[in-house]
């Protein structure tokens, strides 16, 4: 028996104590070896499972819409000579105590339209050319007839019909008068050789 041999015999405590160390040791390697494959297994595992995004899986947002415009309301329409249409859309009374009527005329004829029977008859609406400042508003109940108001050298707050109205075109036109007490709820508006055209009158916003 060699002299190692009988040291362990003499001393067997501390050479178990020494194979449970190294055993200890061992164990502990292979399990931080395997946590160690584990893990990368895992890490390899939720990146592959993790969806893919690119531009054309993004939802693209809704095309915007563009807002909607109500139209106006037609107070009142009247066809005339000359294949016009005159419409009223506004006869609204403000705080200043002026009336603003505006509408649009459609020129249906083959011709240009200079609303020459438009301008009045008096003398100093001569230079305003074809306008709307022969328009006049009559209020039945009260008797009374409202002129388009002008200014000192008589240009009318109307409008001027610059060049004219092309053939098949509509342009919009407006005058503005004295308003009625506020009793009065309606006028007939009258312009050139146009039948009359009773409208409703409205307070300002």
């Amino acid at each position: 028996m060699s002299v190692s041999q009988r040291r362990v015999l003499r001393e067997p405590g501390k050479a178990v104590v020494a194979f449970s160390f190294v055993a200890a040791i061992g164990l502990t390697l292979v399990s931080c070896g395997g946590g160690g494959d584990e893990g990368g297994d895992s890490k390899k595992e939720s990146r592959s499972s993790a969806p893919t995004t690119n531009g054309e899986d993004r939802p693209s947002p809704p095309a915007a819409q563009p807002p909607s415009e109500e139209p106006e309301e037609t107070l009142a329409e009247v066809k005339g000579g000359q294949e016009l249409d005159l419409k009223i859309t506004r006869a609204q009374r403000d705080a200043a105590g002026f009336l603003t009527v505006s509408g649009s005329v459609t020129n249906g004829s083959g011709n240009a339209w200079t609303a020459a029977d438009w301008r009045g008859d008096e003398r100093e609406l001569r230079d305003n050319g074809g306008s709307i400042a022969g328009a006049s508003l009559v209020d039945a109940a009260a008797k009374k007839r409202y002129l388009v108001l002008r200014d000192t050298q008589g240009r009318c707050l109307c409008t001027r019909f610059v060049g004219g109205v092309n053939p098949g075109a509509t342009t919009d036109w407006f005058a503005q008068f004295p308003a009625p007490p506020a009793s009065t709820k309606k006028v007939t508006f009258q312009v050139g050789s146009m039948p009359p055209a009773e409208i409703p009158l409205s307070e300002a916003q």
